[in-house]
Parts: C-alpha cells; structure tokens; sequence
C-alpha cells in the first residue's frame, strides 16, 4: 500500500486580519454613536448649544428605510435624500454577500462581531458551544426567512410605489433616527427582557440572533448562495481530521462535501485556517481552480466597502436634505408621531396613492 504524502498548511491564517477589521469597524460605529448622542443634546437644547451635525452613517442601522429606499430606487432610478446614505450601506452588504457568501456578517457586522466574542467566552470555559439538534435548529432557522418574507410582501405587494415614497417622505421616517435613539435609551421592561433574553441565548449558542432571527441574515444568505465564490475540499489530500468541523462557527460538516454551498457559511475562512493539510481546503472561484489568497479577501470587503460609500459621498447622496431647524421642528412633535407601516397607514397611503 502506497502512503500518501502529506504536505503541512503553513500559509498564514487570517483570522488575526479579520480581527482587527471587524475590531475597526466596531470602533467605527462607536464613533457614529458619540456623534448622534451630541446631534441628540443639541436637539434637546432647542438648539441653544453649539451645533453638532448628525453622522449620516447611522442611516445604516435603518434596515427597514434602506430597504423601501432599495425599493424606490430599482423602480425610479431615484435615491431618496431623508436616509440616502443607507441606501449604499445597503448596497454594500448586499455586494459583499454577492462576491463573498456572508462575508459582511463575518468580517464587519457589529452584532455579529458581539455574538463572536461572547461565543467564544463561553466555549473558553466549556471548551465547546451548544450545538441545536437538527429537529429544532432547522425550524429555528426559517424564522429569519419568514421575517424577511413579511418585510418583502409588505414592501412590494402590500404598498404600492407612491405609497413607498410616502413612508419614505413621512415625519417618521425622516426622524426614525432618532426614534430609535429613544427606543435603546428608554427600554420598556419588556424590551429588556427580550434583548437581554438574545444576549443570554448568544453565549452558549453562538451568532443565535444572527442565525435564527436576523432578517438581513437571511436575505444575504440567498444573496451568497450566488456567489461565484466557494470554499472548495480536496477530497484526496483531506485527512478527515475533523478540524474544520470544529472550527466552524456556522456548524457546516465541511469534511463531509466538497463544496460547501450553504446559506449559513460566512466566509470567515475559520475551517482554512485550521486544515493541516496544503490546499485541502482553499476559497476558489466556481468552475476554477485557482485558490483567492486569503489576504485578497480581506483587502476586497474592506475596498468594497469603501468604493461605495465614498460614491454616495461623491455623488452628493450621502448627506440627507433635512436641515437642523427642520430636525429641531420635528423634535418638538416627536411624540406625535407614530409608525406608518401600521395596517391603518398603509391603506391610507393606498387610497391617497390611488386618489393621486
């Protein structure tokens, strides 16, 4: 019997990059928060302090509104100026998964990098997750897609155009900012219990909101399932060790396939990084068999998401057209205003729609 030769994996990993980028980005969304929580004190004031201007990059914790803005967008050409600069956020996650799987919710999603760290605080003193048996996990699962399916019927069959662009232009949305500012700032008991109750499951069940209940989660799960992109195994050189099992965080049977097509893998190249063995387990474009340096990737998500955002700036679509006495005006009332996507909105923005 022929032994194989077996050749040591002693390519760098990339983990310690994907560190430090999601690290970066966490930061960068600290920094967004400071600066709301100053353009808030103004608003407060009545506008008798020192001006501080809003950070137009907390647009991207608007899903709802960039996702109406995406919407208007593919149907007019138009982008919309309350939240413009979600809109490329969006257009940024949803490139990335398109290229890379999920790489956004691995490598910058600020949740998902919470979820990472308090995962593996827990596996550091159990030594292991907890790992959901099938008969509950995959239930569990469609949660997020029946949230984003109820996202998509409300938005494109439920609303017509007009009655989008009427959200989109309604008081609420264009303070929905600082709506939700006041909704993490003065937690009712129940929405603590329920965050706490998500924070408390993501310890000893890794990423539990992002891989049961996140709607983005799901749509750019659907997106990576197109991606030409794929870490492939090399069923010959593989040793069926079983550390790239382990090392998943999504819980994929990588020694088990030779392509892992899968809406839960994040391309966190975790199972690349582990393999001992030399090109058994590499990213590689379908139908090619080059492998992507590891590096490259990094370098890319990063790039992406500076080319498309610094268009939004270029273009002049990322700072909205809402002036600070408008934002002053519409603080006064904030308490009169409520959701617009109630049942009750949304025929009227029908019937005005359809008057029109």
């Amino acid at each position: 019997m022929i032994k194989k030769k077996i050749i040591r994996n002693e390519e760098k990993g990339i983990q310690k990059y994907r560190f430090i980028i999601q690290s970066l980005f966490a930061l960068l969304c600290i920094w967004i928060g400071i600066e709301f929580f100053h353009f808030i004190q103004y608003l407060e004031s009545g506008g008798t302090i020192a001006y501080y201007g809003r950070p137009h990059g907390v647009d991207g914790f608007l899903p709802i509104s960039s996702f109406m803005s995406f919407y208007l967008f593919a149907a007019t050409g138009v982008i919309h100026q309350a939240h413009p600069a979600g809109l490329f956020i969006f257009f940024v996650i949803v490139f990335i998964s398109l290229v890379f799987g999920k790489a956004f919710c691995s490598w910058l999603c600020p949740i998902g990098f919470l979820s990472e760290i308090i995962a593996d605080v827990w596996k550091k003193v159990f030594k292991k997750n907890i790992q959901l048996p099938k008969w509950l996990d995959y239930p569990l699962r469609s949660i997020k897609y029946l949230l984003l399916g109820f996202l998509v019927y409300s938005v494109f069959f439920i609303m017509n155009l007009v009655a989008v662009k009427a959200f989109l232009d309604s008081p609420y949305n264009l303070v929905s900012d600082i709506k939700m500012w006041q909704f993490f700032t003065d937690l009712s008991q129940f929405s603590i219990i329920v965050i706490g109750g998500l924070f408390i499951l993501s310890i000893p069940i890794r990423g539990f909101w992002c891989r049961y209940l996140c709607p983005y989660g799901a749509l750019l799960g659907i997106a990576a399932l197109f991606s030409p992109t794929k870490i492939r195994r090399d069923s010959i050189n593989c040793i069926d060790c079983g550390l790239c099992n382990m090392a998943c965080p999504s819980s994929i049977k990588v020694d088990k396939i030779k392509t892992v097509i899968s809406d839960e893998c994040t391309t966190c190249l975790n199972c690349v990084d582990v393999c001992p063995v030399d090109d058994t387990l590499q990213l590689r474009l379908v139908g090619a068999e080059k492998k992507i340096n590891k590096r490259y990737v990094a370098i890319a998500i990063v790039a992406i998401f500076m080319i498309i955002t610094s268009a939004g700036m270029v273009t002049g679509n990322w700072q909205n057209n809402v002036s600070k006495e408008e934002y002053l005006l519409h603080y006064k009332q904030l308490n009169t205003y409520g959701h617009p996507t109630s049942t009750t909105s949304v025929e009227k923005f029908n019937n005005e729609a359809n008057k029109n």
